[in-house]
């Protein structure tokens, strides 16, 4: 995963709103089911968001709880997705517990992820599981 680093006077976190803290942007990477992601092309990343660490962290879980939630509804739909195999559901079904796990845990400030919306898609997954 590729980040660019701000000095702290470049401005304020877009997910809290602090100020005078270093902040960070993730640039490359992978999504949750491993495939690319770029978000330094112009053209995907015309206002780009700078986060500070504990934003940072949330943001990744966010963009992992986005990957599975999309995959999730598209399996509802009947049309293809990752979740399709049996390995990738429970590796996914596990991530959104984990991540329903730390804000539990008030381990996140919250200000990306939405924790009823994480429970309902954990609940969700655990019924596709069967």
């Amino acid at each position: 995963m590729h980040t660019d680093t701000a000095s702290p006077s470049a401005g304020k976190c877009d997910g809290c709103s602090a100020a005078d803290v270093p902040l960070m942007k993730v640039s490359l990477g992978r999504d949750f089911f491993g495939r690319v992601y770029d978000r330094l092309s112009p053209s995907a990343d015309l206002s780009p968001k700078w986060y500070c660490d504990a934003c940072s962290v949330e943001k990744n879980l966010q963009r992992d709880f986005r990957d599975i939630k999309s995959e999730f509804d598209n399996l509802s739909k009947g049309a293809a997705s990752a979740l399709g195999q049996a390995e990738q559901l429970d590796r996914a079904t596990l991530r959104v517990k984990e991540i329903a796990a730390m804000i539990a845990a008030n381990a996140l400030k919250q200000t990306l992820l939405k924790p009823d919306e994480v429970s309902a898609l954990a609940r969700s997954l655990d019924s596709r599981r069967g």
